[in-house]
C-alpha cells in the first residue's frame, strides 16, 4: 500500500492577479466620489491657507514647525510640553476608528483610507486613458508592445507620477512656508531633506496606488486582522442574501420547473470589486466594505425586474430574522447599541477634556528649577541666598515684558541676574532662561528659613494675565 503524499505547506503569499474594476454608477459610488474630492482637497489645499502669525513666523494656517518643535492649527498653537493634546487626538482617532468599525465594519477602509482614496484616483486615471475594464484587460493580455500600448502606458504612468509628485510635495509643504518652499524647490535651492522626503513619498505613492493597490490592504495593513475584535453580530457589513439569490443561474440555463433564485450569475458584483473578490462567497478578510457591489447588483436587479437589496448592508441578526420570515432590525438599532454607545461616550469625554484644557491654558507659562549645588550660599554680610533658574515662555507673536514678583515670607527679597528691576522681556514665540536670586537678610530669624514655601509670580502688563509656581527656600539648619 502506497504511503500518502505529504501535504504541501500553505503559502503565505499568493502572486498578484491584476484587478481591473469596471465602472459603476450608484449612490455608494457617488458617496465615494464626494469623500475623495473632500479628502484630497483638504490634503492638497490646506498648506496654502494663509493665517497672520506676525513677523517671525510663516503666515500659514496649518504648520508643523519642527525647528522650534511646535504645531500651529489656525488660532491654536501646540508647544512641546503640550504633547498631551496630540496624544489626545490620537486617542480620539483610535476610538473613532473603533466606533465606525463596530457600527459599519471596514467603512474607513472603503471610503476614507489614504490607500483607498489614492488607489481610486489612480484607477480613475487608468480608466480615462486606457478605457473601461474590457479595454484594460485586452491591453494587459496583449503580449506584444506596439506603439499604441506604449503610448497608453507611458501617458498613464506620467499622470500617475505627477499625482504622486503633488502628493509628496503637499506633504513637505506642511513643514514650512508653502510658497517659499515651492519657489526653492523649483530653483533647486531647497534643503536636501525636502528633496529626499519628496522623492520617497513620490515613489511610495506611485507604487502603492498604481501597482500594489489591493496587496497593501491584504498583506501590509494590520487592520483586516484585528477588526473582528470591534465587530459583533449586529455590525452592518456588505453581505449577499444567498437565501434569496440561490440557486443562481443564467437565464438561458433556466428550465421549466427548475428552482431559480434572484441571482442571475452575471458577475457584475465581481467585476466592479477593487479587491477582486466575490462577495457571494461570504465575508472575507479582503472586503473593504466599499459597497460598489451593491450599486452593481441593484442596477442588475432593476434591469431584470427584481427587488433591490440582493447584496446590501446587513448584520448577522438580519440574516437570522429574514430566514425566519421576520423583518430586519431598523438601522438605528444596529448602530445604537452598548458597544457603540461606549465608544461614543469615551470619544466625547476625551474631546471635551481636550477642549477644556485648550480654553483654560494660559498664554504665558514658566517653570522654576532650584539650583541644588549648592543648596544655599551665605554671603559676606551674613545674608542667605538661593538660586533658581526660571524659564519664561512667551506664546505671543511679539516681544512681551514679564514682571516677576515673590510671595511668602515678606523678609525675602527677589533679585534678577543682570537686571536692575524685576521686568524681563521675552522674545516672541520663544523661551528665555532667567537666573533669579532669593535673598534672606542677615538679621532674619534663621529658625523660620530652614525650608519655607515661596511662590513666584509672573505677570504680563500688556493684558494683565498672571500665573504662579510654588517652590521652596532653603536656609541654615540650626544645630
Amino acid at each position: 500500500m502506497a504511503s500518502p503524499q505529504p501535504e504541501a505547506p500553505a503559502k503565505l503569499y499568493a502572486a498578484q492577479e491584476p484587478v481591473f474594476p469596471k465602472k459603476v454608477y450608484g449612490k455608494f459610488r457617488n458617496l465615494k466620489w464626494v469623500i475623495m474630492a473632500i479628502t484630497l482637497g483638504i490634503y492638497y489645499l490646506t498648506p496654502w491657507i494663509r493665517w497672520d502669525r506676525g513677523p517671525n513666523l510663516p503666515d500659514q494656517a496649518v504648520l508643523v514647525d519642527l525647528a522650534n518643535r511646535r504645531f500651529f492649527f489656525f488660532w491654536i498653537e501646540i508647544w512641546p510640553y503640550e504633547f498631551y493634546f496630540i496624544a489626545g487626538l490620537l486617542v480620539m482617532a483610535g476610538l473613532g476608528l473603533f466606533l465606525f468599525t463596530s457600527a459599519l465594519g471596514r467603512v474607513w477602509c472603503g471610503y476614507a483610507c489614504p490607500q483607498t482614496v489614492w488607489t481610486d484616483l489612480f484607477i480613475l486615471v487608468e480608466r480615462w486613458i486606457e478605457g473601461d475594464r474590457n479595454a484594460r484587460l485586452r491591453l494587459h493580455r496583449q503580449k506584444k508592445w506596439d506603439l499604441r500600448k506604449f503610448r497608453l502606458r507611458l501617458t498613464k504612468w506620467v499622470v500617475w507620477l505627477l499625482i504622486a509628485l503633488a502628493t509628496g510635495g503637499a506633504w513637505v509643504f506642511y513643514f514650512t512656508d508653502a510658497p517659499t518652499l515651492l519657489a526653492d524647490l523649483i530653483a533647486l535651492n531647497a534643503h536636501p531633506v525636502a528633496y529626499t522626503t519628496l522623492l520617497i513619498l513620490t515613489g511610495t505613492t506611485f507604487f502603492f496606488g498604481g501597482f500594489a493597490r489591493e496587496q497593501i490592504c491584504i498583506y501590509a495593513c494590520p487592520w483586516p486582522r484585528i477588526q473582528a475584535a470591534m465587530m459583533d453580530e449586529d455590525t452592518l457589513v456588505v453581505g449577499y442574501r444567498d437565501w434569496r439569490g440561490e440557486p443562481r443561474k443564467h437565464s438561458e440555463e433556466v428550465k421549466a420547473g427548475d428552482p431559480q433564485g434572484d441571482c442571475i450569475d452575471c458577475m457584475a458584483c465581481v467585476t466592479v470589486c477593487p479587491m477582486g473578490i466575490d462577495i457571494r462567497d461570504g465575508q472575507q478578510m479582503e472586503c473593504i466594505t466599499c459597497a460598489l457591489c451593491i450599486d452593481a447588483c441593484d442596477d442588475i436587479m432593476d434591469k431584470v425586474g427584481k427587488p433591490r437589496g440582493l447584496i446590501d448592508y446587513m448584520a448577522l441578526t438580519d440574516e437570522t430574522n429574514e430566514r425566519a420570515g421576520k423583518p430586519p432590525k431598523p438601522i438605528w438599532k444596529h448602530v445604537l447599541r452598548p458597544r457603540t454607545i461606549l465608544y461614543t461616550t469615551l470619544w466625547s469625554l476625551v474631546g471635551v477634556g481636550l477642549l477644556f484644557a485648550l480654553f483654560v491654558r494660559q498664554d504665558i507659562d514658566f517653570t522654576v528649577a532650584p539650583v541644588r549645588n549648592p543648596t544655599y550660599v551665605v554671603l559676606s554680610d551674613g545674608s542667605i541666598r538661593n538660586t533658581y533658574e526660571i524659564r519664561l515662555r512667551n506664546k505671543h507673536g511679539e516681544d512681551r515684558p514679564f514682571r516677576m514678583s515673590l510671595s511668602g515670607d515678606r523678609t525675602l527679597q527677589l533679585q534678577l541676574e543682570g537686571l536692575t528691576d524685576a521686568v524681563v522681556t521675552v522674545p516672541a514665540d520663544s523661551v528665555k532662561l532667567q537666573r533669579v536670586y532669593v535673598i534672606a537678610p542677615a538679621d532674619t530669624d534663621p529658625a523660620g528659613l530652614a525650608q519655607s514655601s515661596i511662590r513666584f509670580w509672573v505677570e504680563d502688563p500688556t493684558n494683565g494675565d498672571r500665573v504662579h509656581k510654588d517652590s521652596v527656600f532653603n536656609g541654615k539648619v540650626q544645630p
